[in-house]
């Protein structure tokens, strides 16, 4: 498969988003409450909205959840194979429906007990997916976490798309920070790098030990979450097998799995 544009560039860099979630401690944070989240109601920026719109295609094909309609970075977009340094913002992370994030949301959209009337943080949130897929089958809470606020703004038109009310998100890196006190952790496609999975590992851990918070993985087997010590702590709860077109983006790979986290207690 022929790879172009930001489709090489993201494959090809998820150090970099690695070092950066090992790296930033705090930030920006977006909304009106505490200054820690992003408002509905805060202006998007007419320019960042105007770019979004025009470089980015609504769609709801070719992944687990046609329910939910997300603006992605697809074949049709000119930065699919325009030259990735004329993106003005940060690596399009949030751009792509990665097939962890679609595994979870899947698996909550089926599911819809395991969030109804609980808190749920989406950490690592990228397009929002799992975040809204919690809103729609009745979570109490839902924080959705990623340290690029260019993502933060996509979430919010991704939003509009589905015709809810934007849930609040936080741009703040979170990992190694206090354990926050939240029923459920949903996680997809974050172990991607040796280091930030050891710092996830032992956060997740403390919110565990602490607040006895449920945690929810999705990936599609990656080396490095397969080979990772956390590996031998997880139950799988369910396998879907990925549609063809995700299938393609993702190098062949043909499922995505739900794991449950379960650390020994010792």
């Amino acid at each position: 498969m022929a790879l172009h544009g930001w489709q090489r560039l993201l494959w090809g860099r998820h150090p970099s988003l690695a070092r950066a979630w090992r790296g930033r401690r705090g930030g920006p944070c977006l909304r009106w409450k505490r200054g820690c989240h992003w408002s509905a109601g805060r202006s998007l920026g007419p320019e960042v909205r105007a770019f979004l719109e025009e470089n980015t295609e609504v769609t709801n094909s070719g992944h687990l959840t046609p329910e939910i309609r997300l603006r992605l970075l697809t074949p049709r977009c000119r930065f699919w194979r325009e030259k990735p340094d004329l993106w003005p913002y940060g690596d399009p992370f949030w751009a792509i429906y990665w097939p962890g994030g679609q595994a979870l949301s899947r698996y909550i959209l089926d599911n819809p007990r395991v969030v109804k009337g609980r808190s749920v943080l989406d950490l690592g949130s990228g397009c929002g997916a799992t975040a809204r897929a919690a809103v729609m089958s009745g979570a109490s809470q839902v924080l959705a976490n990623d340290i690029d606020p260019i993502a933060g703004i996509a979430m919010i038109l991704n939003c509009e798309l589905n015709h809810l009310n934007p849930f609040p998100i936080t741009i703040k890196n979170i990992i190694n920070s206090e354990a926050g006190n939240w029923d459920l952790i949903v996680l997809g496609d974050m172990f991607y790098d040796e280091q930030l999975a050891d710092g996830l590992h032992q956060w997740l851990q403390k919110c565990i030990r602490m607040h006895q918070t449920q945690v929810l993985i999705g990936d599609p087997g990656r080396h490095q979450f397969l080979s990772h010590s956390i590996r031998s702590q997880l139950h799988k709860v369910i396998e879907y097998s990925l549609p063809e077109h995700t299938r393609q983006e993702n190098y062949g790979l043909t499922s995505s799995v739900v794991w449950s986290y379960q650390p020994s207690r010792s």
